[in-house]
């Protein structure tokens, strides 16, 4: 094989060795880049990580970075996320998993390398593999402003965390049922509440309020990384959809991330044409296509 894999443990370390090869495209590699940026963050103020998380730097022939993953999801089954690979190196990652005994029922990320990786996992564990979500990234080409309604964007604070909590958890439930999958399908957890506190605190979550001032919408965005900020969770709960306050709403905190200077990207999942429909009006241009794989025994 021309193509070796080096794993790293500490996601600094990871930065040091992949950053200029996220940097070369960080829109397709932003999953990464800013998982990566977060969790180094969290390890220099002395939170404990994970000890079994991983950072994998895939180098050719001559030395060259030519793809990256990592394996650092909170939730179980705690699928790796690949980033564009040769075909080669997404075959021998399953292959490494299999030889030291690391347990891999799923596999995100970028196709085909997620597709490769999950094809041989399946042949070596005798399973097969199903598609749990197709998802799109999208980055904003020129924002075209939705109608005005009424209201204004906030920037949630301390005391919103509770409410906060609760949405970023109805938001992937909801996801699934509006795509047309059971509610809670699709594997996800809701941060931590130290970890939401420190996004608040960072002015990296906003609400929507009406007229009255009351919360209606929720929109969050990931800390620019390689100047990428990646917007979502973005949820409105069922009871105020459809009045134009999710359009709104990404498009206020778009035009605020772009006037910082960062490219402004997001995910949206394939079976979901409402979002699709809308972002699409909102100047959202598509990039690249991922999905989430699960090897089904």
């Amino acid at each position: 094989m021309t193509a070796t894999l080096h794993f790293h443990a500490d996601p600094a370390e990871f930065l040091d060795a992949a950053g200029a090869h996220l940097a070369a495209d960080p829109v397709a590699n932003t999953v990464v880049a800013s998982v990566a940026h977060r969790m180094a963050a969290r390890r220099a103020d002395g939170v404990a990580l994970p000890e079994d998380d991983w950072w994998l730097v895939v180098r050719d022939a001559s030395g060259a970075v030519v793809g990256a993953g990592m394996r650092a999801a909170p939730f179980p089954p705690r699928p790796p996320f690949l980033l564009p690979m040769p075909a080669e190196a997404a075959v021998a990652l399953a292959r490494a998993w299999h030889e030291r005994g690391e347990m891999v029922s799923a596999v995100n990320g970028a196709l085909p390398a997620a597709r490769d990786c999950a094809t041989e996992v399946a042949r070596l564990s005798g399973g097969r593999v199903e598609v749990a979500q197709h998802t799109r990234l999208h980055e904003l080409d020129t924002l075209v402003p939705p109608t005005p309604v009424p209201g204004a964007l906030a920037v949630a604070g301390a005391d919103d965390v509770d409410l906060v909590a609760a949405w970023f958890d109805a938001f992937m439930a909801d996801a699934d049922e509006q795509a047309g999958r059971p509610r809670g399908a699709s594997a996800h957890e809701t941060p931590d509440r130290d970890e939401l506190l420190r996004r608040i605190r960072g002015g990296r979550i906003w609400f929507w309020t009406d007229e009255a001032g009351r919360p209606v919408h929720l929109t969050a965005a990931n800390p620019p990384a390689f100047g990428v900020a990646r917007v979502g969770p973005v949820y409105t709960p069922p009871e105020h959809r459809g009045r134009g306050w999710a359009g709104n709403a990404v498009a206020e905190v778009s035009r605020r991330l772009c006037a910082e200077g960062a490219r402004v990207c997001l995910f949206t999942d394939q079976a979901n044409p409402t979002s699709n429909r809308l972002y699409a009006r909102l100047g959202f241009r598509p990039v690249v296509d991922m999905a989430n794989l699960v090897v089904v025994p």
